[in-house]
């Protein structure tokens, strides 16, 4: 696990090595293990190194033998034993015994489809010194990240935008239509950035840049759902055979491991499983109240029998910590739970380098509460959409009354009501927060645009494998990925999450919708195969995430400090704070919960001073 970064000058001279190494630098956190960088022809990679595998011999960039194809590469390949023995059998030669050389190796065999091949989770560049061509990819899940940044002179590239931010001449533009879509999503969609001309790479592509060419980006696979019919029977073997290879093969690692620990099922899995193949450490962290993480996780470890550790978070703690995160994150990502996951992560740093999570199995398998909702509207589906429009534009014109918002959602097709686990700001909201002339909101892509393009994709599934889908492109990526990975590498540790594995997800893929929302739960199909393996008190357990308590923090004297900082923080000829201060005032006042509104455009106020009016890195 690293941190990669590169430089491609179009003029045909070789980067300044001051500007390479800058780059790294700034990612120290990512690998302080080691740092190097290569600069030939007229392109220049900068790696930094979190020693895993391979410890005594990974170091990067690599190349192969006659010095044609180099490499810097961050994640893990948990297939490449078998890619490596497949390779030697057609003559391939290895200098080390890192997964790293192995893409090295691919690329030669099989050029860009290399990708292919590959069972993990990476961001990588690859100089192809004879074709005089770069070639960046990405992971199939968007585990890892990759940004970029392209005009008439430069290609730049980077595991975070931090990197790209520390090149001289970069511009550092608020993207508008970017922070438009960030206030319903709470992140920005991919392939945005809240940056003007930095863009991400999606996961499942990669981008070529050939000699004297445009960049290429090509999409290489798709997470599609396609199910099947078939008896729940074989379903839940084909989970617990793909689970247990999919955990054993990720625990592959020459440092210590062990696994995060929450109250629900999905890092219970985990750290079952890990326990069944080895002694692990587990870590929680939790908040007080009547929904305390510890307390739930501390007996779940008891019962599977691991080193537990956990951590209680105060509110002075949770907000100490909210501007480390927000630097570490890049752009603003409003999801409260982040500041859990950071502190967890530096409470496990302190004992193992490698830990395993639970990320995906919701998004895989079916769980969020929201996905029950095609069912509890089944009563009014069966109308016909002309009716349900009807209908709908009759009963908006209602004043309140018990049931108006189940036949408002009832009556909305999907593509209008659905875009992922957070909707935070209407479209119609937006103009009384922003500072923005009519013309401007016109031009913007709108958020349902966003999800519109995956809408079009799927129109032959089932509603719940179609918001599946929607997550899979714009919640996974944007949020739960997005601060997993940068969450992590602050504390220089690898996160590694076994539900996202290419094998888990071709039988995950393939689960009818009976088999993912029945018998008033979620994630069925995947809770009956976990039958006598995890603790029976788990199995049924409602998701619950981090209670962040954000709500009763927002009703104390932290509103106040925290209505300074955005006042002091250089955002009021973006933002209309006069309409921020009496979400403040009315939330406090108990007329309303505002704090998911308040939290949206207060970390965003703290981004903005950051990296916007004060520049600093």
């Amino acid at each position: 696990m690293c941190g990669i970064a590169g430089l491609l000058q179009f003029n045909g001279q070789q980067p300044d090595e001051h500007i390479i190494q800058n780059m790294m630098d700034v990612i120290y956190h990512r690998g302080p293990n080691d740092g190097r960088m290569w600069i030939g022809d007229r392109v220049g990679l900068g790696f930094r190194r979190l020693s895993i595998i391979d410890v005594a011999e990974g170091a990067q960039p690599l190349s192969n033998e006659d010095d044609s194809v180099w490499i810097i590469f961050n994640g893990e390949i948990y297939n490449y034993m078998q890619l490596r023995e497949d390779l030697l059998s057609r003559g391939h030669q290895f200098k080390t015994h890192t997964d790293t050389e192995v893409i090295v190796h691919l690329y030669e065999e099989y050029g860009e489809d290399c990708v292919h091949h590959l069972r993990g989770m990476f961001g990588f560049a690859i100089w192809d010194r004879n074709k005089q061509q770069l070639f960046l990819a990405r992971d199939h899940f968007g585990i890892k990240p990759v940004y970029y940044f392209f005009n008439r002179e430069i290609f730049a590239f980077g595991s975070e935008i931090k990197s790209l931010l520390t090149i001289p001449g970069m511009p550092r533009l608020l993207n508008m239509n970017s922070f438009y879509n960030y206030l319903t999503f709470q992140y920005v969609p991919d392939p945005d950035t809240m940056y003007e001309g930095i863009q991400k790479l999606p996961p499942g592509h990669c981008i070529t840049i050939p000699f004297e060419e445009e960049p290429r980006i090509r999409k290489y696979w798709d997470p599609m759902f396609d199910p099947v019919d078939r008896p729940l029977a074989e379903i839940i073997e084909e989970i617990r055979d793909v689970m247990s290879d999919s955990v054993r093969n990720h625990l592959h690692s020459e440092v210590d491991r062990g696994c995060f620990l929450s109250s629900g099922i999905d890092s219970t899995i985990t750290s079952t499983l890990m326990r069944s193949m080895e002694p692990i450490k587990t870590f929680s962290v939790g908040f007080e109240g009547p929904h305390n993480e510890t307390t739930i996780a501390r007996d779940t470890a008891s019962q599977i029998n691991t080193d537990h550790y956990d951590r209680m978070i105060t509110q002075e703690m949770y907000f100490d910590a909210v501007p480390r995160a927000i630097w570490h994150l890049d752009e603003p990502v409003a999801d409260p739970s982040a500041i859990a996951l950071y502190e967890v992560a530096r409470l496990a740093r302190e004992h193992v380098t490698v830990v395993l999570s639970g990320e995906g199995a919701d998004e895989l398998f079916g769980g969020y509460r929201i996905y029950r909702e095609p069912h509890s509207l089944r009563y009014l589906s069966w109308l016909p959409d002309g009716l349900k429009s009807s209908v709908h534009a009759m009963v908006s014109k209602l004043p309140n009354f018990y049931g108006k918002n189940y036949l408002m959602r009832a009556t909305t097709p999907l593509e209008k009501r659905f875009l992922g686990n957070a909707n935070i700001f209407s479209d119609d909201a937006k103009p009384e927060i922003l500072r923005v002339t009519e013309d401007q909101l016109e031009r913007f892509t709108k958020p349902f645009d966003k999800a519109m393009e995956y809408y079009q994709q799927t129109k032959h599934l089932d509603p719940v494998a179609r918001m599946q889908y929607i997550d899979m492109n714009l919640w996974m990526p944007g949020d739960i990925l997005m601060k997993a990975d940068k969450l992590t590498m602050a504390h220089s540790m690898e996160l590694r999450v076994p539900f996202l594995d290419r094998k888990v997800f071709d039988v995950a893929k393939r689960i009818p919708m009976k088999y993912k929302i029945a018998d008033g739960t979620t994630k069925y199909a995947l809770r009956k195969s976990m039958e006598g393996i995890i603790p029976d008190s788990v199995l049924n357990r409602p998701k619950l995430g981090f209670p962040v308590p954000m709500r009763d923090w927002l009703r104390t004297s932290r509103a106040d400090v925290m209505w300074e900082e955005m006042t002091s923080s250089g955002i009021d000829h973006i933002v209309n704070l006069s309409a921020v201060e009496n979400m403040f005032r009315m939330h406090k006042a108990e007329q309303g919960d505002y704090s998911r509104k308040i939290w949206v455009l207060y970390v965003f106020s703290l981004w903005y001073s950051t990296y916007m009016r004060n520049a600093a890195l």
